[in-house]
């Protein structure tokens, strides 16, 4: 797999080339079903990788993880859709997008509880990505799966800010729920 992805120059840090090629040859022996494999597409949006000088870029290898969560999530939607049918499938996306509903309607600024201490995601700027969301159930404003992945927040102070874990782990479902009907 040498050469898989663009390495970083000079000193910068990338990915390290070993976990990086080790975890997409395990993906692809899961992805084409081979005995043992057992990567699937949470797996690939939650890995993460050692930083090491002379690595793998990071963003070639976060654009390669993105188009294989999108194909795992493909083909788990075929298998259900296979065995089950299409309006099950759209049933169970319902809901896990109904989960999203309880925060999102919760007024800005109190949507999530700030950090116990230090600094954290600006809530302004968390409460307009939420807005999106809920512009996209109510209204069905586009927004993509690969936009909420890459969104990225400037940090606030206490009283300004969320706690980042439970902004992460919101998104991470809103972005699952996304992918299940692109």
């Amino acid at each position: 797999m040498e050469g898989l992805f663009p390495t970083v120059k000079g000193w910068s840090t990338g990915y390290d080339q070993d976990e990086v090629e080790d975890f997409f040859a395990d993906a692809r022996a899961s992805y084409e079903g081979a005995e043992g494999g057992d990567v699937c597409a949470q797996d690939v949006r939650q890995v993460a990788f050692d930083l090491v000088r002379g690595g793998f870029e990071p963003a070639a290898v976060d654009a390669a993880l993105d188009r294989l969560e999108g194909a795992f999530v493909q083909r788990e939607r075929a298998d259900f859709i296979a065995s089950r049918g299409q309006e099950a499938w759209m049933e169970q996306v319902a809901d896990r997008a109904t989960t999203l509903y309880p925060r999102l309607v919760r007024p800005a600024g109190e949507r999530f509880a700030p950090p116990e201490r230090g600094r954290g995601y600006s809530a302004a700027a968390v409460d307009a990505v939420m807005d999106r969301l809920v512009a996209y159930f109510d209204s069905g404003h586009v927004l993509t799966a690969a936009e909420l992945r890459h969104v990225t927040f400037p940090r606030a102070s206490r009283s300004r800010s969320y706690a980042e874990g439970p902004v992460d782990a919101f998104l991470d479902r809103a972005v699952d729920v996304l992918l299940a009907v692109e």
